[in-house]
């Protein structure tokens, strides 16, 4: 199995939106594991990626679309996949880094909490709530009922999610998904409203890859007869 990092940088506030809020509190809350981290779903982060590749082969030429349209097909799978067809990629989900989450962990189950950390502590420290109001535009006056509140995650924190490739991706595969998470510059909710400005990376055992791969997309190569 080959292990690859997609590491993902905070350059705005943003929600990982589990699709409910906190009644009374919150109309969007984000997820968060047990001990209160932040976190993305692969599942979720798998969606985005599919759908910045698809996007990228789009406005290939002709000549070229049809062949990467199969690339991104084989990397992350058609929708109703069987076992034979499912995407060579399983996308896990994207964390704060393990040594944090491992100390903090262990201070949370000592029998005495020093510190008298909770998870909500922790969330509350790598968070916080912004609220918005629609603004009528004629009378320039917030609009009744409008108020709304989500949390945030706060920005320059760093993510990191791993992609599992049961058998090696191929180059050209490599090169759709440099391309991919060079272009995903926005996730999570509100991301059409100044939330979620990210800056995505792909790295292999620690080093950092992208020109080399991201100069073979789009161009297909021509096998010998």
């Amino acid at each position: 199995m080959s292990i690859y990092h997609l590491k993902i940088k905070l350059l705005s506030d943003t929600t990982f939106g589990r699709g409910d809020g906190v009644a009374g509190l919150l109309d969007q809350e984000v997820e968060y594991d047990p001990n209160g981290f932040p976190y993305l779903r692969g599942r979720t982060l798998k969606g985005l990626l599919s759908e910045e590749c698809d996007n990228l082969v789009a406005v290939l030429p002709d000549a070229t679309r049809k062949h990467w349209q199969q690339i991104a097909a084989d990397l992350f799978g058609n929708p109703g996949s069987t076992l034979e067809t499912v995407g060579k990629i399983h996308v896990g989900d994207a964390c704060l880094p393990g040594d944090l989450r491992e100390a903090v962990a262990q201070q949370l189950l000592k029998p005495k909490n020093d510190l008298k950390l909770k998870p909500i502590n922790i969330l509350e420290s790598l968070t916080t709530i912004r609220r918005q109001t629609a603004i009528n535009s004629k009378e320039g006056t917030p609009d009744e009922h409008s108020l709304r509140s989500a949390r945030v995650i706060i920005r320059d924190l760093e993510f990191t999610a791993p992609l599992y490739f049961h058998t090696s991706p191929t180059d050209e595969m490599l090169s759709l998904l440099v391309a991919g998470t060079w272009a995903l510059r926005r996730v999570g909710s509100g991301r059409n409203r100044g939330r979620g400005h990210v800056h995505c990376r792909l790295f292999n055992q620690g080093q950092e890859i992208g020109q080399d791969y991201l100069q073979r997309f789009g161009k297909m190569e021509i096998q010998a007869r």
